[in-house]
């Protein structure tokens, strides 16, 4: 019998996906090379959502790889890792994620307020895994974290309406004094 040891790897999360009810991809971030175009990638989330959207459990295995999912209203929400990953380790990202982004948009997880609030989504992703390394999987301290960095962004990195209210906010208690 032929028993292949695999060394063992921080690298866990090949992929993080938002789709729609349609299929469509709202998020995808892909930490490998296993779809390295984005007709590959594209296809792949095409496939998973044919082959997951009707069926009401939470792991499925495609092209030799382990996706965790869940639904909610009019979103789909994946984490991908290979076949040989712990779909428990796998499980965690993805109820981070989901518990995250509940309190985040105030139990309002739907594509609208998911669209409204895509930095957020961003920071979340990023808080919680990085190049494919699991860093965190406690929703109350991805929230936190992305509270602090959300309001200490500087200047050069924010956007013109932000710095706008930034300016606005700052003339209104400067003349309240």
């Amino acid at each position: 019998m032929d028993t292949v040891m695999l060394e063992p790897s921080l690298y866990t999360v090949k992929a993080v996906l938002i789709l729609d009810n349609d299929g469509e991809r709202l998020y995808a971030k892909y930490y490998d090379d296993t779809y390295p175009s984005v007709k590959e990638q594209k296809a792949f989330e095409k496939n998973i959502f044919s082959k997951t959207h009707r069926t009401d459990s939470e792991i499925a295995l495609l092209e030799g790889l382990t996706v965790v999912y869940k639904s909610n209203i009019d979103l789909f929400f994946y984490v991908v890792g290979s076949s040989h990953e712990n779909e428990l380790m796998l499980m965690a990202v993805l109820n981070c994620l989901f518990d995250s982004l509940s309190q985040m948009l105030r139990k309002n997880v739907e594509r609208r307020a998911l669209l409204e609030n895509m930095e957020g989504l961003f920071l979340a992703v990023d808080e919680i895994v990085d190049g494919g390394v699991i860093l965190e999987s406690d929703p109350q301290q991805v929230v936190h974290r992305v509270a602090l960095r959300g309001e200490d962004v500087p200047y050069s990195e924010q956007t013109v309406t932000q710095v706008l209210q930034s300016a606005k906010e700052q003339i209104k208690w400067s003349l309240l004094r």
